[in-house]
């Protein structure tokens, strides 16, 4: 009997499910299975307790699911993930990060990265210059929060918060800088615009379907 291959999808927020669900939607020989912890990120917000090692719990107890690999969707979460996990090395964990650094630094422009919530810059744009520095890129990047959103999306008021973000980046068009939105929960307003702009937005899903099949092995 054929097995479908199952992904782990460790995310901080449920609104990201949506997301990765379509992303994969037309994969029949993919099983996704979700976990999901806000709790998380309003223990860092708060600089409560040992956040690292609930990470590192998490992992462990994704892995422990019978998963063919690990997708995690949060940046903080990965900044948090230790390298002590102790995960089957037959795992592999994909870090949705990294390919969306990788697709920045393949960029020899300035860019405007942008950001609803405001906790993830820090950990994003830290962990985009290690990245650039450990291959040995260069990155001109500016980042940008879109001011009084992100509370929005946490009430449900998804339209709204697209139609924030999109507005945001039609003011955009005519600065001579490539645009990208670095949350998962912002790729359907920066869809939407590029089918209004026919311009392209830099966004964590794009090389997403790709790694995760050659991770597999499909």
């Amino acid at each position: 009997m054929y097995l479908k291959k199952r992904i782990g999808c460790l995310h901080a927020h449920y609104s990201n499910i949506e997301y990765i669900e379509r992303t994969f939607q037309n994969d029949e020989d993919m099983e996704l299975l979700h976990f999901v912890d806000p709790g998380v990120m309003q223990q860092v917000s708060k600089g409560m307790g040992d956040v690292a090692r609930k990470v590192k719990e998490q992992i462990e107890w994704i892995a422990s699911c019978d998963v063919d690999a690990i997708l995690i969707t949060c940046t903080n979460y990965i900044a948090l993930l230790q390298d002590d996990a102790t995960v089957d090395p037959s795992i592999p964990i994909i870090k949705i990060d990294e390919l969306y650094f990788e697709s920045i630094c393949n960029v020899q422009q300035p860019i405007t990265i942008l950001f609803t919530n405001p906790m993830t810059v820090e950990g994003t744009m830290a962990r985009l210059h290690q990245y650039a520095k450990h291959h040995e890129k260069s990155v001109t990047v500016v980042a940008k929060v879109i001011e009084h959103t992100f509370d929005l999306i946490m009430q449900g008021k998804k339209e709204a918060y697209s139609d924030a973000i999109l507005q945001t980046l039609l003011s955009l068009t005519d600065e001579q800088r490539l645009i990208s939105v670095a949350q998962l929960s912002m790729v359907d307003a920066a869809q939407q615009f590029e089918e209004q702009t026919a311009i392209s937005v830099i966004h964590p899903l794009k090389p997403l379907v790709a790694v995760v099949k050659k991770s597999l092995g499909i």
